[in-house]
């Protein structure tokens, strides 16, 4: 059966039909389908369990039930199914290596759903049936008794999970998608950019390919995990000068190349924002009440000034290096998770006074620092923040968590379909803005932030700039950009485009 994408684009090339309603009559699910493997022949069994489709696409492979499993299945050449009750950073050496992922809690914003979304991995995640015994080694699914090399099957679009093989075919782009998209760009005109959230070259190399015109978010925390975990963690917990230049050193040599991939296009670094709890599970001094609302962010920058003067140097250091080499970087440095006026410029400081010392290397172009939306108060003291601040971003996981009271890491799996069934929720907002509460802080804090500071730039660098109906959204809010993860890209630009026609000014 011909795709609607490729049907759409030889009509027009035929003449049938002009550019702007070929791209009209393809929706983004068409897009999206192309993008992402599907089971041949429809599922080989019956469904054995449901959860939150955190990630689209199909994958079918064995069981594995710890990191080495996982390790042990690519060295022999076979796809890896990665079961836990949750993931943490430490996890991530197996995700990378993992054809699916499956937990046992989360929801669309928690660890597993954020990085599987990040790298094209399909995920179910929040199955409330799954039951995860790291220790012992088992687990359980219903009544059914999972295995290390059991076969399973599990589809990140529907949420669904079988027991036992299936064929998934492999993914083919048609040329036809690049040249529908690059008709939807020039549609857009120059308005609601599309930007990827990436925290690597490769990352940033794959967003490139599918038309992202930047980085979004680079969440500096993410460089540092597998191996490198131990780095963020010492820099946290000791702090000592031999800690932080070791964090620079690697930092450093990732910005370089991210720098170089996304040479002329912006790209936005994301000062440290890791939970305690995610990063440091082994330091129980360190534990909070509830770290989502813990010591992360900006207090993390307050608190312990010299890991952010630590990062903004390795921000400059790697601009400076491209500079000389005859490149065109254009960072900027954002803060997380503030509050407030008087703490952004507090940070920025001491992110500004590190880099003073670079002026020279980096030519006339200073590097700006902006400021992430995370939490109500900023985005109702918008104008107070567009005082001290270059840019803005949006971060709408965060935004939705703190101004529901839903915690964003389980909530889904215990009430989102209840709640929807009776019609108590229109939506997870989770995954489409919610409009008359989230989104109306959005629009507000664009009014008032471009009142106080005309032209600021102001992006979204959720997860909801990757959905469609939250993209229509945040086109009327005024934003300047969207960012999600590189494999959403497509549908990003698609979904821009008629959210730019649909108002008339494209």
């Amino acid at each position: 059966m011909t795709s609607p994408v490729v049907a759409m684009v030889q009509a027009a090339e035929r003449g049938d039909l002009d550019r702007t309603e070929a791209v009209l009559r393809v929706s983004p699910d068409d897009v999206e389908h192309l993008l992402h493997a599907k089971m041949t022949d429809g599922p080989s069994a019956p469904v054995a369990a449901r959860g939150v489709a955190a990630s689209p696409g199909a994958a079918s492979g064995r069981v594995c039930l710890t990191v080495d499993s996982v390790l042990d299945a690519e060295d022999e050449g076979i796809p890896a199914v990665f079961v836990r009750p949750f993931t943490t950073p430490a996890d991530e050496v197996a995700m990378s290596a993992a054809a699916a992922i499956v937990t046992a809690k989360g929801g669309m914003a928690s660890h597993a759903a954020v990085i599987a979304r990040g790298w094209g991995i399909p995920a179910v995640v929040g199955v409330e049936t799954l039951a995860v015994d790291v220790v012992g080694g088992a687990a359980r699914l219903g009544d059914v008794e999972l295995r290390d090399g059991d076969p399973i099957t599990i589809d990140g679009s529907a949420g669904t999970i079988m027991l036992g093989a299936a064929e998934v075919g492999s993914v083919e782009v048609p040329g036809e998608l690049f040249t529908l998209l690059g008709w939807a760009d020039e549609l857009r005109g120059g308005r609601l950019a599309v930007r990827a959230n990436a925290d690597d070259a490769a990352s940033a190399r794959l967003a490139r390919q599918f038309g992202a015109t930047g980085v979004g978010l680079c969440r500096t925390e993410h460089m540092f995990l597998g191996e490198r975990l131990p780095l963020i963690q010492r820099a946290i917990t000791d702090g000592g000068r031999a800690s932080l230049d070791a964090l620079v050193e690697v930092q450093v040599d990732d910005l370089v190349e991210l720098l170089g991939v996304m040479d002329g296009l912006p790209v936005t670094v994301r000062l440290l924002d890791p939970p305690l709890h995610e990063f440091l599970p082994d330091h129980p001094e360190l534990a909070e009440s509830n770290p989502m609302l813990g010591v992360r962010g900006a207090r993390l920058g307050v608190l312990r000034p010299e890991l952010y003067r630590a990062q903004a140097a390795a921000v400059a250091e790697a601009a400076a290096r491209r500079v000389e080499a005859g490149g065109d970087p254009r960072v900027q440095i954002m803060v997380p998770l503030v509050v407030g006026g008087p703490e952004l410029a507090h940070v920025r400081v001491a992110v500004t006074d590190e880099m003073a010392g670079f002026e020279s290397r980096l030519g006339s172009r200073p590097i700006p620092v902006g400021a992430m939306i995370e939490t109500p108060r900023s985005a109702l003291a918008a104008a107070e923040l567009a005082d001290c601040a270059d840019f803005m971003s949006v971060g709408t996981n965060d935004l939705t968590q703190m101004t529901f009271g839903f915690c964003r890491d389980d909530i889904e799996a215990k009430i989102m379909r209840p709640y929807i069934e009776h019609g108590l929720l229109a939506v997870n907002p989770f995954e489409t803005l919610d409009e008359s509460g989230v989104g109306k802080l959005v629009a507000d804090a664009v009014v008032s932030a471009r009142a106080a500071q005309p032209g600021i730039e102001i992006g979204v660098c959720g997860e909801h700039g990757g959905d469609p109906a939250s993209i229509a959204l945040l086109a009327t809010a005024g934003v300047d950009y969207v960012s999600c993860s590189p494999h959403r890209v497509p549908v990003a630009r698609l979904a821009a485009a008629h959210a730019v026609i649909a108002s008339g000014s494209g």
